[in-house]
């Protein structure tokens, strides 16, 4: 794979994971809006780690290896957020980010597969 190649699948990749990361670093992402806030907030989890599922797809090319590696960047995201002052660590939200990632894969691949029918 040449350089530019490269760069041109790893740079959204990385910074996609670094906004995620920037986000589980601000102390507190509630909007105020109760009932909502929740459902809103794991919303986003689900939709953030979908895009970051296919980007990893993109990068890899291989479903399990993309899949695998966006679960294991949610555990850490979640290990990272226990040492955030106001957030807290929750196997649930690994549980939302891994659906996201998963979503995003099967998307993404499906949207490929359907291309090249």
């Amino acid at each position: 794979m040449s350089s530019s190649r490269l760069l041109l699948v790893w740079v959204p990749v990385v910074l996609w994971a670094g906004l995620i990361f920037g986000l589980s670093s601000v102390p507190d992402l509630g909007t105020g809006l109760g009932t909502w806030d929740l459902a809103l907030r794991k919303l986003a989890h689900f939709c953030e780690y979908a895009v970051l599922g296919a980007l990893l797809l993109r990068a890899v090319g291989r479903e399990a290896l993309a899949a695998a590696a966006g679960v294991a960047y949610a555990a850490t995201d979640e290990l990272h957020q226990r040492f955030v002052p106001g957030r807290q660590a929750a196997l649930r939200d690994v549980a939302i980010d891994a659906a996201g990632v998963l979503a995003g894969v099967l998307l993404l691949q499906s949207r490929a597969w359907i291309a090249r029918r």
